[in-house]
């Protein structure tokens, strides 16, 4: 364990170092993994990626109104360009030390860590392209140009399935070393390892529903091949000497660091505002005020004239997501059941329908629902809609809370053009924006300062090749 401690801090003291000089982000590799042997590789690469889907959801969690800013006109809230150098730094440091990884396990006949290394690649790399569209990939990792071009995002999506593909073959395939506890998402077990590859690739497919490549029934036949169950969540538990990042959010707001400010929109679809029965998920995910009311701040605006603390839900200390020792969420079973209940919705309504009700199970489940309210809920008629009467509102209405906090439901949300009741552009909303909602983000100054003559011209407006 301490030699990821002393990564870690040396990466800080890189990200402190890059403010006073300019590192090349792409093409340069300041862990020198060449000299890591492949478990420690692994067990950065583990950690780090799961660090990486939190980094990218505590950006989006205020785009799709998970959380908003208790300053007005917060650039977070007001979906303002920002520079995103440490998040593409971050998802680029991951993928060079997996790319080392993967030549390793491949001169050592690993095949498990060879697949495990893909997965790794195909998710990360999904992330980035997901965020900010075409990235360097083809030149990024051979250190051969300072200057790397930038690689078709829709071309990139075919390189995550084929690096989804090869994983899944090789962790099926023998090995000459095998992972252990240097495997911080699941210690080894290369079965759950295989349903975690299938899972993705459903999830990545899924965002292609809308262009001609969207394969219905091979989306559905990886599913077949996923999870069975929450026990099979892909997901990293921390530690006393580093806390999930939630928690410290929580923490740090709990001390006057602001952060983690419940948005009205969420509290309102929970609390029986939007919808019609109120949601036994809301206490276990967020906090009341000191008058133990349920009170969000409207994005954009800010929290008003209520004072700094007790006025407002924020994220609180020692709930599912925000405990010190919390595990952070890559993908999950509820999520697995929500995207098979939005593939099947068209042909088979019937298995749509169960596999919604399974993913509201799911969530209830991890967040230790009681039976009774959980029951309650289930059957409510808003939520008991039944198969013929189940709209894809309704599917990632819910689905939207079952991954609070998570950035996949960015990419829902811009699928759904934000079509989530109530759902409004924060107050304040950046002019050039036209009235609409952020659709990428921005270049990060660091690569446009670098290797701006590759870097595309874009705007927040400009959406990616899957958000058509």
């Amino acid at each position: 364990m301490k030699s990821i401690h002393i990564r870690l801090l040396g990466l800080l003291l890189l990200v402190g170092i890059s403010s006073c000089e300019e590192f090349l982000d792409v093409n340069e590799n300041p862990n020198n993994p060449e000299d890591a042997p492949i478990t420690g590789l692994m067990t950065n690469a583990t950690y780090e990626t799961a660090l990486n889907v939190q980094r990218v959801g505590s950006t989006t969690s205020n785009y799709v109104q998970y959380l908003a800013s208790p300053n007005p006109a917060s650039a977070s809230d007001v979906m303002d360009p920002l520079n995103f150098s440490g998040t593409w730094f971050n998802l680029y440091n991951v993928m060079t030390d997996l790319t080392d990884l993967i030549s390793k396990a491949e001169e050592s006949d690993a095949g498990h860590y060879l697949g495990a290394g893909q997965v790794l690649m195909a998710l990360n790399l999904g992330m980035t392209v997901d965020i900010f569209g075409d990235v360097p990939y083809s030149e990024g990792f051979d250190f051969s140009s300072v200057t790397p071009t930038y690689d078709d995002d829709e071309q990139l999506y075919a390189e995550i399935m084929r690096l989804l593909d090869s994983g899944i073959q090789n962790l099926a395939g023998s090995t000459t070393i095998s992972m252990g506890a240097d495997d911080f998402i699941f210690q080894g077990d290369v079965e759950k390892w295989g349903k975690f590859a299938n899972v993705l690739k459903a999830r990545f497919m899924l965002h292609t529903k809308g262009t001609g490549s969207y394969n219905e029934s091979e989306l559905l036949a990886a599913l077949e091949n996923g999870f069975s169950g929450n026990e099979d969540d892909a997901s990293v538990t921390f530690f006393e000497q580093r806390f999930n990042p939630w928690a410290q959010v929580a923490i740090n707001n709990a001390n006057l660091l602001l952060g983690g400010w419940i948005s009205t929109q969420f509290i309102e679809a929970l609390d029986g505002t939007s919808y019609p029965t109120v949601d036994p998920r809301l206490g276990l995910m967020i906090g009341t005020t000191d008058e133990g009311e349920f009170v969000g701040v409207p994005n954009g605006e800010g929290r008003g004239d209520a004072p700094e603390q007790g006025a407002r839900s924020t994220l609180v200390p020692g709930q599912f997501y925000t405990s010190e020792l919390s595990p952070l969420l890559i993908a999950t079973y509820a999520e697995q059941k929500f995207i098979e209940a939005e593939a099947a919705l068209s042909t088979d309504p019937g298995r749509a329908y169960a596999a919604y009700l399974a993913g509201i199970e799911a969530h209830m489940d991890m967040l230790e629902v009681p039976q009774a309210e959980k029951d309650a809920y289930l059957s409510d008629p808003s939520v008991a809609v039944g198969a013929q009467a189940l709209t894809l509102d309704t599917i990632l209405k819910e689905k939207w809370v079952a991954l609070f906090l998570h950035p996949e439901t960015w990419n829902d949300a811009r699928r759904f053009d934000y079509g989530y009741k109530d759902m409004t552009v924060p107050a304040n909303l950046n002019a050039d924006l036209n009235g609409q909602f952020i659709r990428r983000l921005a270049y990060p100054d660091n690569e446009v300062s670098r290797n701006g003559q590759n870097v595309p011209t874009v705007t927040l407006l400009d959406r990616i090749w899957w958000d058509q």
